[in-house]
Formats: C-alpha cells, structure tokens, sequence
C-alpha cells in the first residue's frame, strides 16, 4: 500500500511538473501613441488645413499597433502583427522610418529566469540584434484593482529613464523653464527672424512614470515589449505617450509555438545600437541646418 502511495505521488509531481513545461499562452496588445500635430511643413507654404489634417490622421494610424506576445513560464516573444495595405495606399517606406524612429523592432525575445533579452532591429538598410540585461524596474505594487478582460488586475508603478533612441516620448518644451535667451530666440522666431529646429521645441523627459496593471490569475512574470517583474502577466502598461491594453489572451492552445530568440543581424549591446542611432540623428540634424539657408529652408514645425 505504502508502495502505491508514493508510486501516485510520484506520478502526480511528474505530471505537474510536466504540465508546467507545457505550458504556453498567448496575449493579443493594442498599442496607441499620441500622435504629435504638425503646424507647417518646410518649403511646402501651399498646404492647406485639410492636407495638414490628413497627415496628422495618417500618422495616428501608424501609431496604431498590434502586437502578439507567446508565452511559457521562463520566456516570451513579443512581435508586431503584420498588416496589409490597402490597395493604392501609400507610406509603406514612412512605416519603416517610423518603426526605427519610434521604438520599433522586430522579435523580442524575454528569458526572465536570465534575466536577458535578445532583439532584432532593422535601422537605415542595417540589420542588428540587440543582446542586453532586462532593465529592472522597482515596481511599486498597489490595492487598487480593475478588470481587463473578465481577469482581476491590480496597479503597480514604477520610475524609469526612457530610452534615447524611442522618440515616442518627446515632449514639447515647457515655455516657462527655458533659458532668458531661448526666450528672446522665441520672438525672433515669431516675428519671422529665424526658423526654429526641432530640437528647439522638443525634450526627452529625464524620467517616466510607468502604470502597470497585472493578472496574478496568470501567474507568469511577464509582459509586453520589456516590461516583466510583476507577480502576473501585465495586461496594461501606460508609459507616458503609450498605452499598451491586452485584447485577447488564449491558454494552452493545441498548437504551439517555437519560443526563441532572432539570430539575425549584428549583435550588440543596447548601448551600442542606441550611440549608432544617435550619430545617425547628428548627422541629418547637421544637414537639415546645412539646408536652411536655402530657398524654402527651416525645419517641420510640430507641436503636441
């Protein structure tokens, strides 16, 4: 009898460990940028509000994003959903320059028992695969709970500093803390003097305050794009001109799928890639003043 006991004991725990190795989810993201607005473009005095309308309408639907996230319990995949255009659509090659320009990617790979992740990026016609640690958040866990989905989830917050390379997170200048010379730049600039550069108009913020909003009824840490470290998986994620809201979670699903990292491109670290994404910038801000002093000169006035 002893010997039947431990026998089923035995079984029990191999299933159970067996069914934790199968495990696998998958987690469908809406994610929605704040679309900056455009006040005038450079050399084009012949748009009318209508065109400027429309652009900012098509900006705002390439901010538009969905993203599937695969799932076990030690590492995910996070990738967006490809979509095809409309016959006769165009800025194809504007979605491209968008994706590198606004914390695009294409897998990413997050192992949370390494605590790494593994991501490959395409920027300028080349193609890299950034290999780094998992940014640890200090992540301030909260009573306040809501429901996503039919699952209870509650808040958690945290403070980090925003990525250098997604510009996502640019915000327009606060008038009242810029220097008394900026000012007076300002009305040259308003009286039609000089032309403002972008730069001149726009900050990255030293720091983010990130809302999280998590299921422990998932019991899996683990989360859209680099966001991990909660005691469930993070069903919404607000991190300052993003929110990324789940819309559809599948569970065990018959079919499964092969969770690994890219293996394509260079590989570096994310302080690699970040310094050549920054030269890059240098480099067209240096041509872009090279061209003001032509005809139809000055930069694409853009507000939020």
């Amino acid at each position: 009898m002893k010997n039947i006991v431990l026998y089923m004991s035995l079984m029990l725990v191999f299933v159970q460990a067996q069914a934790q190795k199968d495990f696998q989810g998958m987690a469908v993201y809406e994610s929605k940028t704040q679309a900056p607005k455009f006040e005038g473009m450079r050399g084009n005095r012949d748009i009318t509000p209508e065109m400027q309308k429309n652009m900012e309408e098509r900006m705002k639907k390439m901010l538009e994003k969905t993203f599937i996230l695969n799932f076990d319990k030690s590492a995910s995949i996070y990738k967006e959903e490809e979509k095809l255009e409309t016959p006769g659509q165009q800025g194809g090659g504007m979605r491209i320059m968008m994706n590198s320009f606004m914390g695009g990617g294409g897998t990413f790979y997050k192992d949370v028992k390494s605590k790494s992740y593994t991501v490959d990026k395409e920027f300028m016609g080349k193609e890299f695969l950034v290999v780094d640690s998992l940014p640890k958040l200090n992540w301030k866990l909260e009573q306040e709970t809501k429901q996503i989905g039919g699952y209870i989830c509650y808040k958690a917050t945290a403070v980090k500093e925003p990525s250098k390379t997604d510009f996502r997170n640019f915000r327009r200048k606060n008038k009242d803390d810029k220097k008394p010379e900026e000012k007076k730049d300002d009305v040259k600039k308003t009286s039609g003097e000089t032309k403002t550069n972008f730069e001149d108009n726009f900050e990255m913020p030293k720091e983010i305050i990130v809302t999280a909003w998590y299921s422990p009824e998932i019991p899996v840490n683990q989360g859209p794009e680099n966001y991990w470290g909660l005691p469930g998986l993070i069903l919404e994620i607000n991190d300052g001109k993003t929110t990324i809201l789940c819309s559809k979670i599948v569970l065990n699903a018959k079919d499964k799928v092969e969770i690994k990292p890219s293996k394509k491109g260079k590989v570096v670290s994310q302080k690699e890639y970040d310094e050549t994404v920054i030269k890059k910038m240098e480099e067209f801000r240096e041509m872009n003043r090279g061209r003001e002093g032509g005809p139809g000169g000055g930069p694409v006035m853009i507000r939020r």
